[in-house]
């Protein structure tokens, strides 16, 4: 998805710079500031993404936490 964001951005600067309108010229400017906004966030997400635990732990770590004990899965023991 953040492959076509980008790939949309760059048409809409395209097709902001070739326009012989003001109005036309403004509407791709303005799509492409709003696409360059979204491409970012979707890169930043993809990284945050990549380099994140998982969000679920079993029983037995949810029970080792509960007693102060460190999970049995823990990369940092």
């Amino acid at each position: 998805m953040r492959w076509l964001f980008l790939t949309g951005t760059l048409i809409a600067l395209v097709l902001c710079f070739t326009r012989h309108g003001g109005g036309a010229m403004g509407w791709w400017l303005f799509v492409s500031i709003i696409g360059a906004f979204a491409t970012v966030l979707a890169f930043a997400d993809s990284r945050i993404n990549a380099s994140s635990r998982g969000e679920t732990l079993s029983e037995y770590d949810l029970k080792q936490l509960r007693e102060g004990k460190p999970p049995l899965n823990d990369p940092h023991r």
